[in-house]
């Protein structure tokens, strides 16, 4: 598997489930590039178990037939030796095909990287033709697409109430464990020059999660510390795609730590982990 990005993790993980015997090769120095690192280790240390071999800082320098394998050479300071595998899979990325549609001759605006250019009701430079998903820019995910179809038929509808104006777009990489976070990530806030205030609760304190035999996830929230404004959340454990949706509300809603503490979560659930991290700020422990 040529890239450690969550594409290629994804892809990986469910070979390995299927028998395979699966080496990750990453250019950087981590799985996941860009991730939260909190949040990226617990699931590195299971593929550490699962996957053959993981290689970071490691180049793909060379693919060449032989036979009925595909030898494989490296580079970097810890580069194996030339292997032979019977199959590789390329995962380092995407890009905009738009050029198949030639969106000029339509007369629509692309940006630099290729994306077609839209407005806050996915209206594109010509007044008649709208754009969503991957083709109307970052994030490629399909449930910023279907909010998006649905704000474009409304403006088409003459809803001109009608905007994309979400502030949180969920994200999940679906391994085992799956990591999913909104908002901010913790580079992120740095980066847009946010304070920030952070706790995290390792599973080990969550009775569900012992009941499951999954001790091995992390909830995360990020708050603005002058009004414990919740600036984002990651989560890291089975289901966490499902569990993040609470945070997208509370972020959508301008929620406060203490409204996410205040909350009473049902009892034994991976869900109390988010009330019992944000019950951290305002002087609370968990269990």
């Amino acid at each position: 598997m040529v890239g450690g990005g969550y594409i290629g993790l994804e892809l990986g993980s469910v070979y390995g489930a299927l028998g395979a015997r699966v080496t990750v090769v990453e250019m950087l120095d981590s799985l996941l590039p860009g991730g939260d690192a909190d949040l990226v280790r617990p699931l590195a240390r299971r593929l550490k178990d699962e996957f053959e071999q993981i290689f970071v800082s490691t180049k793909v320098s060379g693919l060449k037939e032989v036979g009925q394998k595909v030898e494989v050479t490296f580079e970097g300071a810890k580069a194996p030796a030339a292997e032979k595998y019977d199959l590789v899979l390329v995962a380092v990325g995407r890009r905009p095909n738009s050029d198949l549609l030639q969106p000029e001759k339509a007369g629509l605006k692309v940006d630099e990287r290729g994306f077609i250019e839209v407005d806050a009701q996915r209206r594109t430079s010509d007044a008649r033709i709208y754009a969503i998903g991957d083709i109307a820019g970052e994030p490629m995910l399909a449930h910023k697409a279907i909010r998006e179809a649905g704000i474009a038929a409304r403006a088409i509808a003459g809803q001109e109430s009608a905007k994309f104006d979400n502030r949180a777009i969920p994200a999940v990489v679906f391994t085992d464990p799956e990591i999913a976070w909104a908002g901010l990530t913790e580079s992120e806030a740095k980066a847009a020059g946010h304070d920030v205030a952070i706790k995290k609760m390792p599973w080990g304190g969550s009775g569900r999660a012992a009941t499951l035999g999954r001790q091995d996830g992390l909830t995360k929230v990020i708050c603005d510390p002058a009004d414990q404004r919740v600036l984002g959340v990651g989560i890291t454990g089975p289901r966490a795609g499902d569990l993040i949706s609470e945070a997208v509300l509370a972020i959508e809603m301008g929620a406060v730590a203490e409204d996410l503490a205040s909350i009473i979560h049902p009892h034994p659930t991976l869900s109390e982990t988010i009330g019992e991290t944000a019950a951290m700020f305002i002087g609370g422990t968990t269990h």
